[in-house]
């Protein structure tokens, strides 16, 4: 029988299928899936999927699903990070030939990067919240205060001065054009501030329990929490707030970029015809071959049969809308990217300027050497990575930035 996967056997584990046809896999990674598919409550088998490269404890483009435990380090510290894309009215030639300023108006109306040192505001935060943000924060408030009741020290972390901020690393804002040369809003985000701190408390808390009980084990980051302890439920309800809080962070930002947009086009123009707001790494409870399981994927999106997703390239490659074609053996998932193929010190040192300036052609976007690291050549192709993973998405728009704003 023809699979459209690659089978690699653990000894001591469940298997790994991996969507990595015509695709480079780096050996940690594939040593890392192996680590994670030895824990003992893995059901089934680790999906792969094509943008698939190391993380920390698990692999960034890994699916695993489990049954009587979570791995806090298989959803990662960026808990709920996704993506949302929102087509308009507006077409190509409604644009300015200059998209400066336009850059310019998206930076103005959405806090990016980050700013530390004595007496310096973050950049990245609100100073002041606007009303906005406020009322948004306050759907959010209370589940929030009955987490931090029990973990205090969550408290003084960036929550609500976090709220529609964008963040820095791959975290993007983009102005695209589609097949038809419609125009497009497409952002990448997650929980920020308060989502890292949140995963990165349950990370070591899973780890101090896991010396207490003397668990083994293959990597100390797969540290998890057994179903039916207090800190498995408290985690579950931490991180499903998280992710609540991810989207809410993803939709207060395209409120702001549209009004941004509206502040420079005079045309009138609806914002919303279509729209995707997805996650890419979360856990939720799903059923797959007929059993409850949870299921994490870290730089993975759910592509059940007829549920729209989000796929985007790096800063000058196309990004695609995909439709999941619901393929059982990947338990409903595709990529969430391209995938990095270079770490980021490794692009700050064999990737040139002169490169990354050419690489970016066409695209309104920061030019210096502050985002060398997130330049089109430090990841996979896209375009490889959509071949590999034909049986999982088919393609509904294809996307290509004009403008792109990063942290």
């Amino acid at each position: 029988m023809t699979t459209s996967f690659e089978y690699q056997h653990v000894d001591g584990g469940v298997p790994i299928k991996m969507w990595t046809r015509g695709v480079p896999v780096d050996q940690k990674a594939r040593d890392q899936l192996s680590r994670a598919a030895q824990m003992p409550f893995v059901f089934k088998h680790v999906a792969a999927m094509p943008d698939v490269h190391v993380g920390i404890g698990a692999t960034v483009g890994s699916v695993i699903p489990t049954k009587g435990a979570v791995i806090p380090a298989a959803v990662g510290v960026d808990i709920g990070c996704g993506m949302m894309a929102a087509r308009t009215s507006l077409m190509a030639h409604d644009l300015p030939d200059n998209l400066e300023g336009i850059r310019s108006a998206i930076e103005q109306a959405v806090p990016h990067g980050r700013a530390v040192g004595r007496n310096k505001r973050d950049t990245g935060s609100w100073g002041d919240p606007p009303a906005g943000i406020v009322d948004a924060w306050a759907t959010l408030a209370a589940r929030f205060g009955r987490i931090v009741a029990k973990y205090p020290k969550l408290e003084k972390t960036n929550n609500l001065v976090h709220l529609g901020t964008l963040g820095t690393g791959n975290h993007f804002i983009e102005l695209c054009l589609d097949e038809e040369a419609r125009v497009w809003v497409m952002l990448h985000s997650g929980s920020r501030g308060v989502g890292n701190a949140i995963g990165s408390f349950f990370i070591e808390l899973a780890k101090q329990d896991m010396r207490k009980w003397h668990i083994n084990l293959p990597d100390e980051d797969l540290a998890y929490f057994p179903e039916g302890t207090d800190h498995f439920d408290d985690y579950v309800e931490a991180v499903g707030w998280a992710q609540d809080y991810a989207a809410l962070n993803r939709r207060m930002m395209m409120t702001n970029v549209i009004a941004a947009l509206r502040s420079r086009i005079a045309k009138p123009f609806d914002a919303e015809m279509e729209a995707v707001n997805c996650h890419h790494n979360y856990v939720t409870r799903e059923n797959h071959f007929g059993e409850n399981v949870l299921v994490t994927r870290k730089g993975a999106v759910r592509a059940a049969k007829g549920v729209m997703g989000i796929i985007p390239g790096s800063m000058g490659a196309k990004s695609f809308i995909v439709r999941g074609l619901g393929n059982a053996e990947s338990f409903d998932s595709c990529s969430h990217g391209a995938g990095r193929i270079m770490s980021r010190t490794e692009a700050k040192k064999l990737v040139t300027l002169d490169e990354h300036v050419r690489d970016t052609e066409g695209v309104e976007c920061r030019k210096d050497a502050g985002v060398i690291d997130e330049t089109p050549r430090a990841y996979k192709p896209i375009e490889a990575v959509m071949a590999a993973q034909a049986d999982l998405v088919e393609i509904v728009h294809t996307l290509k930035q004009v403008v792109c704003v990063k942290g």
